[in-house]
């Protein structure tokens, strides 16, 4: 089958790489590297044709000309908060088939506000929260401290600090502002849950769709003083190949109580959404142990090195499948979904 690889790849010398001294450091956090791409590649080629394609400006002709069978997507986009549907849109136009959720469901799990309405309305618990579009919105905040503060339309823990949890009105006022003032988009404002901490990789569709053993992040292992958080210094920062935390652990130790009831919520927010072939979502539970849905990430990290503490990977692992088996699990998910033979 010939399989088409839509990618963002971070490198020094690209012409985004032009806007970084005016752009967050963070700013290319969700881009893959070298390493990641030539992975996935390489266990795509085990049974196809591999077509390359980056999602820069050339990515509609490179895609209208190859005409590949399927995509294999993993590409976040950059510009605006609709980025990562950018490239499903131009596929579902040149009716090209692809892996993952479609523009939709991309665009509505980035904006962190509109996903969390649509869990709300279908009673699955998330923290309760605002959208702050300007510091003055703290005079109208229904919600108790602590809480946290996060950028609304960004992922791999872009904007969240290490003082991204707040208790007063004056440090949510400034959080506030440093939101809106670095990332040019407007601060969701949630409660802070100060329960355990889980995330769940889901793989398949329908009566398939499978939930990998379940990921508990522990965060006695930060550095003493640290909040309780997978913050950007966490995730980026303290938590490196070279000299990796012991923050995850899978499976995680919870009873089966426990267990079924973050199992249940994720595969009601997974059909609610209607997410398609893959998605890792993240769970908090409440102090009295409830769980509640933070995030859901329709394009997860898929690192492949073991050390760098990649969640989707690690919990395929656990279940007994390598990485390149991961891999095409995801593309055989989408192309019965699609109808094709792989």
């Amino acid at each position: 089958m010939k399989v088409g690889l839509t990618y963002n790849i971070k490198k020094v010398g690209s012409k985004e790489s032009e806007y970084v001294s005016s752009l967050p450091p963070d700013f290319f956090a969700e881009w893959d590297d070298e390493d990641t791409i030539e992975s996935v590649r390489k266990a795509l080629s085990i049974k196809h044709d591999v077509i390359m394609i980056e999602a820069d400006e050339g990515a509609y002709k490179k895609l209208k000309s190859g005409r590949p069978q399927i995509i294999f997507n993993i590409a976040e986009g950059l510009w605006g908060q609709s980025r990562e549907s950018q490239i499903p849109a131009m596929l579902d136009m040149l009716r090209i088939p692809y892996t993952g959720s479609g523009p939709l469901i991309l665009g509505i799990c980035l904006d962190k506000a509109r996903a969390k309405e649509i869990l709300s309305y279908h009673d699955i618990p998330t923290a309760g929260f605002f959208v702050a579009h300007s510091p003055l919105a703290t005079h109208h905040s229904p919600l108790s401290y602590p809480l946290i503060v996060k950028p609304l339309y960004e992922g791999s823990s872009k904007g969240i600090r290490n003082n991204s949890i707040v208790n007063d009105e004056t440090e949510l006022r400034e959080r506030i502002k440093w939101i809106i003032t670095e990332y040019n988009q407007p601060a969701l404002v949630e409660e802070f849950l100060d329960g355990r901490e889980f995330t769940v990789a889901m793989l398949g569709n329908d009566s398939g769709l499978k939930i990998l053993p379940i990921v508990e992040i522990n965060y006695s292992s930060l550095p003493a003083g640290m909040n309780p958080i997978y913050s950007y210094e966490a995730k980026w920062i303290w938590d490196t190949p070279d000299s990796p935390l012991e923050i995850f652990k899978c499976p995680a130790d919870i009873d089966n109580r426990l267990k079924d009831s973050i199992e249940k919520i994720c595969r009601d927010a997974f059909n609610v959404l209607d997410i398609k072939d893959w998605c890792r979502i993240d769970i908090r539970l409440d102090m009295k142990g409830q769980p509640h849905i933070l995030e859901l990430n329709p394009l997860p990290g898929i690192l492949p090195d073991p050390k760098s503490n990649s969640c989707f990977p690690k919990a395929a692992r656990a279940a007994g499948m390598g990485y390149d088996g991961l891999i095409n699990a995801v593309l055989e998910a989408a192309c019965k979904r699609h109808g094709l033979k792989p």
